[in-house]
């Protein structure tokens, strides 16, 4: 019991530290469907803060195939894929998944940080080398070092550092080498220079691996993803269902028919996890088909980036450039950007402030999420309620 104590103290030390330096994350509740316009403590709110690019986690179609796969192929799986738990819309959604995204196969894990967390140890070994982004998501750099892999990284979207990244994992004898980057940098909205990338991949025979989840659906012609707006292809495609397919639950990996057969060999999250439950697997495969034909909701979700990205610069607020639906309203300190989070949500605007180890210290933020259903009236409230919190704390 002594020792169990000490423990239980120096996690309260731990946590107090945190509580200390203004790096507290706090959950709130709320109350009904995500959306739009969502209910919190029992306010309505506008919220800029999901993943909900294309607006379908309260969509009418979406919980009607939910319900339709859940009264054809019942509540959940009570197995993994390769003991009892594949179903016939396991393998349809995974068919619609590769012909979407111009791949031979793919293969659904429980979350995208679990395919991400999948791809590397199966596929590459010590004598192999993997060159990352310096801003890649946490689940790439995890599923890194799950491997063996030689680890370079290079200056996020510099092309001169993957240069000579790529240089040095040959000059050092790598058999294969595989460059990982996310397609849509999600704390900063800003997009990985594919064309570029594809390029010195091809010059040093490399291998490209993309994760796109905050792409999936609403970029590039049809949706398909930064490889496709870029006009290149990923020899390695990760994203996800749960942001703007729907925003539930569900990852995956698209590639050539080999890798994918071999990741459902020896991939540890998809051997040891639970299968997708059908009501997830049936939902998606409606996303996919909105998604595919979706050129209204990516029409209007660019709009809604323009007109929200403008006024916040007309206010004379700090955002990083770019023209993804993640704007980022830059604060710097943690303890401000939960304050501007607090008074923001008081005049009826839910947001969340974003800070250390998110993101890096000093660069704390406001990130801020547009969606395809918000309207005119929507942001001009929002713009309004960030002009009144701005001045209030000295933002602007």
């Amino acid at each position: 019991m002594t020792e169990n104590r000490i423990f239980l103290d120096h996690l309260a030390g731990v946590l107090d530290g945190i509580r200390h330096e203004g790096l507290w994350k706090v959950e709130r509740e709320i109350e009904g469907a995500q959306g739009s316009w969502i209910a919190v403590g029992g306010r309505r709110m506008l919220n800029l803060c999901a993943n909900n690019y294309l607006g379908l986690a309260d969509d009418p179609r979406l919980i009607a195939a939910a319900e339709r796969a859940m009264a054809s192929h019942g509540y959940g799986m009570a197995s993994v894929r390769f003991i009892c738990g594949t179903q016939d819309i396991h393998r349809a959604l995974e068919r619609r998944l590769a012909e979407y995204l111009g791949q031979e196969e793919a293969i659904l894990f429980a979350a995208c940080f679990d395919a991400n967390g999948a791809v590397f140890e199966p596929l590459l070994g010590p004598e192999d080398a993997v060159v990352s982004d310096s801003l890649n998501h946490a689940s790439i750099i995890d599923g890194i070092r799950l491997s063996k892999a030689r680890r370079y990284r290079y200056a996020n979207g510099d092309l001169s550092d993957l240069e000579a990244q790529l240089r040095k994992a040959r000059d050092e004898g790598a058999r294969f080498v595989l460059v990982a980057t996310d397609g849509v940098f999600s704390m900063d909205g800003s997009l990985a220079p594919l064309a570029g990338i594809r390029a010195l991949a091809d010059r040093y025979g490399a291998l490209l691996m993309v994760d796109d989840c905050h792409a999936t659906g609403f970029v590039g012609p049809q949706g398909r993803g930064t490889p496709a707006r870029a006009g290149v292809q990923a020899d390695i495609l990760t994203g996800t269902l749960g942001k703007a397919l729907g925003g539930a639950l569900g990852g995956y990996v698209a590639a050539s028919r080999p890798v994918i057969d071999l990741l459902r060999q020896r991939a540890r999250p998809y051997l040891f996890s639970n299968a997708l439950p059908p009501a997830v697997v049936g939902a998606g495969l409606a996303a996919l088909e909105i998604a595919e034909a979706a050129e209204d909701l990516r029409a209007a979700l660019a709009e809604n980036a323009g007109y929200w990205r403008a006024g916040l610069e007309r206010l004379g607020f700090r955002l990083l450039p770019g023209e993804h639906p993640i704007v980022p309203v830059m604060l710097g300190d943690a303890v401000l950007a939960q304050r501007m989070a607090a008074a923001l949500g008081e005049r009826g605007v839910h947001v969340a402030g974003f800070f250390f180890p998110v993101v890096p210290r000093g660069q704390a933020r406001i990130r801020t999420q547009m969606n395809a259903r918000l309207t005119r009236e929507d942001l001009d409230f929002a713009l309004s309620a960030f002009a009144d919190a701005g001045r209030e704390l000295g933002v602007i």
